[in-house]
This record gives C-alpha cells, structure tokens and sequence, in this order.
C-alpha cells in the first residue's frame, strides 16, 4: 500500500479495494496539524488508519516536516508508539 500525499486536497491517502482512507491536514511551513483520520466503512477493523499513521509519520520525517496532532486516533497511535514523539512540534510536546 502506498501513501499519496495529495497536496489538492491536504490528506494523506491511502488507497485500499478501490477505497480511499485519508489523514486530512494543514501545514505551515515545516509543520502539519494533523486534522482527521477516516477509513470507509468496509475497511475498519483492518489496521488500515494505524497504517496509514505509520506511513504519514515515515513520509513526514522523511522531509524534515514537524507535527501537531489533532486527530484522537493519531494521538493514541503516539500514545501507542512514542517513539514517533520525536516529530512532535515543540507546539504540540508543551
């Protein structure tokens, strides 16, 4: 599974059977508030978002990008996984 960074759109998407799960976003600068993670439906369950999260954070560190999180599920994937509070915007670790 790939992760498409659709700047149009600010999200982060993920194409799965033809479905498309998404990480809305907004950025300024080097930093990107992580706004709202959806799956449709017929995919949850599946550890779709939680893989979408990892690919979002990889492709984020990837490009020196700092993040905000907005979105509960992203805050409980970094409770989950902090060693990913490394991407933490000095914003959002205060």
């Amino acid at each position: 599974m790939k992760l498409i960074n659709n700047m149009e759109r600010s999200a982060f998407e993920l194409l799965v059977d033809k479905q498309v799960a998404f990480i809305s976003y907004r950025k300024s600068g080097d930093v990107v508030s992580l706004m709202h993670t959806e799956v449709p439906k017929e995919l949850e369950g599946q550890g779709i978002a939680s893989v979408m999260v990892q690919k979002a954070f990889e492709y984020l560190e990837e490009n020196n990008m700092r993040i905000i999180p907005r979105c509960a599920f992203v805050m409980t994937f970094l409770e989950r996984h902090p060693e990913w509070n490394r991407l933490l915007d000095e914003e959002a670790a205060a």
